[in-house]
């Protein structure tokens, strides 16, 4: 697991090359906000994260849970979808708004069009909405990440998830 990346993945590079050839001016990996998001516009007062959907267990077609040693896989699997709950609270109550960019919207065989994405992520930005998920095949507005509904392991609480 030494070899996987948690910055400039391709999925994020692809979105930050499309956000900035579409004018967008942004810093990214910000140490001083929760959860280290992926992109920041300071301008807009928002945080992108673009999540592999492996590592945070979405149910799309390019997550299926390792048929071996399960249980630690479910486990930090569940760990990472607390601390992006957490995280992504926290952001919103200090005010930011928070876009999550699921790994699928970029690969795979519901992947989107980059000028899809940034069209949509345009649109966000013009809304209301505090927080957005785009995943494959299509882009809902969401109060919670996509997995928050699913309950946690008997031996993983909320005071566990750091």
């Amino acid at each position: 697991m030494s070899g996987i990346r948690g910055k400039n993945t391709k999925p994020e590079l692809l979105i930050r090359k499309a956000l900035h050839a579409a004018g967008y001016r942004f810093r990214i990996h910000r140490n001083d906000l929760s959860g280290k998001p992926d992109i920041v516009l300071p301008k807009y007062h928002a945080v992108i994260f673009v999540h592999g959907c492996f590592w945070h267990g979405h149910s799309c077609h390019l997550f299926r849970l390792p048929q071996s040693n399960t249980d630690f896989w479910t486990r930090k699997i569940a760990v990472n979808q607390c601390n992006d709950r957490l995280a992504k609270d926290k952001l919103v109550g200090e005010g930011w708004r928070v876009m999550t960019v699921w790994e699928c919207a970029t690969k795979g065989k519901s992947r989107l069009q980059v000028a899809g994405i940034v069209n949509l992520f345009a649109e966000w930005l013009l809304s209301s909405s505090s927080e957005h998920e785009i995943k494959g095949g299509n882009a809902t507005i969401s109060t919670s990440i996509a997995n928050a509904g699913k309950r946690l392991p008997d031996n993983l609480s909320e005071d566990t998830c750091r």
